[in-house]
């Protein structure tokens, strides 16, 4: 441990990373360097300055990485549709990478020997920090107290706090939600409480983005879309920034009762859990850009963003946004992305995202082709008759061995 001069710690000001510092201090005599990211979780980070001036902290790092994260993490994600398990939109997941790299960097700049999360043992938080941490810095020393202490409780934490003097706001300990919580401004996640047991629904008053569809307006709400090669750029005409695009999204989205999820999920770490998740901006943008690419994406390239997906999940869900193989992924799937270009318009209605208009200069919707009506030669049906016996060919020469498909 006397190695271990100073650290860098992920500080969020609350309860767990207070004590975090005060026994990185202890237990490692070392000089602690927090940093507390404002990636839209939808709280002040500022109060954190003063909770860690208050425990002797001398180099605090608070930064806005907003757009950062939505430009860099959230939108790339979606160019690709990414979805985990055929449900989860990754919200947690995608913020990770972007800490851990502002981690290594912060180290590197400060001279620190270590790193530290406040990840406990059992999520895939712990894997999604480290494997960032190590690919950014590969001989970096990674501290994870969750891991070592044996605080594993509220009360522990709490009776830790007076014993060692730690500014907690304990008026407020009586009134802590239920839930473990995670937001940012992808989304937020609930776990813990009464949604550890599969069987019983989440309680009404947990959900804190949204209303729930019986109680979204009884109109619709239509929004009108603009994508650049892949991304939202404008709303109903309005340039915004990325940040501001799924700000504005999660707000239109939650007031229509848009992106509540309730899943159980397989975690890399092997065990099951079960989490609600509020992702308004997300739920509208994923069908919007399928939308979009449905006109402009030649078949066989949308097919094969279809089937790499899941892998891509996967790896995101994993921790290895840097890795190899994301990076490769996300080549091609930019490469997709040069002619998604237009506009989509879409409904929300109590719940539902709808599409209800795709347009683009770069559509291969040839109307003159797919119309019921006369064509005017554009296409000859008698085409048709060739190319199914072609692919059928296969089938007719093992049907006439006597092979049998039924």
């Amino acid at each position: 441990m006397s190695d271990i001069k100073k650290v860098v710690l992920a500080y969020s000001g609350g309860l767990d990373t207070s004590v975090i510092v005060r026994w990185l201090q202890d237990e490692y005599n070392a000089e602690v360097v927090t940093f507390t990211a404002d990636i839209g979780q939808g709280e002040e980070v500022e109060p954190a300055r003063a909770k860690a001036e208050a425990l002797g902290v001398k180099e605090i790092y608070i930064e806005d990485l907003r757009e950062e994260f939505v430009r860099d993490y959230v939108f790339p994600m979606f160019r690709a549709n990414t979805i985990y398990e055929g449900e989860y939109l990754l919200g947690t997941s995608i913020a990770r990478p972007l800490i851990a790299k502002r981690l290594v960097e912060i180290a590197n700049e400060t001279g620190a020997d270590a790193i530290s999360h406040g990840a406990t043992g059992k999520g895939n938080d712990q894997v999604r920090f480290e494997l960032g941490a190590y690919a950014l810095k590969p001989g970096v020393h990674v501290i994870a107290p969750w891991r070592e202490w044996d605080l594993n409780s509220r009360e522990k934490l709490m009776a830790y706090c007076e014993t060692h003097n730690i500014p907690v706001d304990f008026s407020n300990k009586k009134k802590k939600s239920p839930y473990s919580m995670d937001a940012n401004l992808l989304h937020i996640s609930y776990e813990g409480g009464i949604l550890e047991d599969p069987w019983a629904e989440a309680e009404a008053d947990m959900w804190r983005w949204s209303v729930s569809p019986e109680e979204a307006p009884d109109q619709p709400t239509y929004l009108e879309l603009t994508y650049r090669q892949g991304d939202v750029v404008a709303i109903n005409g309005e340039e915004m920034s990325p940040a501001t695009v799924l700000a504005y999204l999660n707000k239109v989205g939650g007031e229509n009762g848009i992106g509540r999820l309730d899943i159980v999920e397989n975690r890399f770490v092997g065990m099951k859990s079960r989490g609600c998740y509020e992702t308004p901006g997300g739920t509208i943008m994923l069908p919007a850009h399928r939308a979009i690419e449905s006109i402009t994406l030649d078949r066989e390239t949308a097919h094969l963003k279809d089937e790499l997906m899941p892998r891509y999940a996967k790896t995101i869900y994993n921790g290895f946004w840097w890795s190899e193989e994301r990076k490769m992924l996300q080549t091609m799937i930019d490469e997709s992305q040069k002619y998604v270009n237009g506009e989509v318009r879409v409904k929300l209605y109590k719940g539902n995202v709808t599409v209800v208009g795709r347009r683009s200069e770069e559509s291969l919707f040839d109307e003159s082709i797919a119309t019921f009506e006369d064509d005017a030669g554009s296409y000859d049906q008698k085409d048709a008759a060739g190319f199914i016996k072609l692919n059928a060919l296969r089938m007719r020469i093992a049907a006439s061995k006597g092979r049998k498909f039924d």
